[in-house]
């Protein structure tokens, strides 16, 4: 884990006091979501970042492997956490931290939770044929959780449409 900080001694391979704790915090971030650490590494230092990087920083200050650092650059790419900057004169691909966190979390949903409810209607359907046939005490939540599991795919779908087509 992290845990190289620069005394100011050498820029190379270290990490200042609160780029380690920012790198932490999405650390901690990404178990509770389930995803790897070295994506929230990557995440957690450009968000500090005062600029861009090139992915050779990640490699180096992160000790990441270079099939780790591409990977998880794919997927913050993917998810539309991070974006490509042009840097003029250089050939390197520099990366920045997209942090509107309701773009963030849109994504996210859209991508890896959307995909469980689309899926999910027969299966929904079959709990809720075999809740009727539950004993009376029983019945009624297992019904009433069936609905509310409905109601979250119905939910998550209208959460995920930007706010500018929705129509209230």
């Amino acid at each position: 884990m992290i845990s190289k900080v620069d005394t100011g001694r050498n820029g190379t391979g270290t990490l200042n006091p609160v780029e380690v704790e920012t790198i932490h915090l999405f650390v901690q971030l990404s178990r509770a979501l389930g995803q790897p650490p070295s994506v929230a590494e990557i995440y957690g230092l450009l968000f500090i970042s005062p600029q861009p990087l090139p992915q050779e920083d990640f490699l180096q200050r992160l000790n990441l492997s270079k099939g780790s650092a591409s990977q998880g650059l794919r997927y913050l790419q993917d998810l539309g956490a991070v974006r490509t900057v042009y840097q003029a004169g250089d050939r390197r691909v520099y990366y920045e931290a997209v942090a509107e966190l309701r773009n963030l979390v849109n994504r996210f949903l859209r991508q890896q939770v959307l995909p469980y409810f689309e899926g999910s209607g027969d299966r929904l359907n079959r709990i809720a044929a075999e809740a009727k046939k539950l004993p009376a005490d029983q019945r009624d939540l297992a019904i009433a959780r069936v609905k509310m599991l409905k109601s979250w795919g119905t939910r998550c779908w209208v959460w995920c449409i930007p706010a500018r087509f929705i129509t209230c």
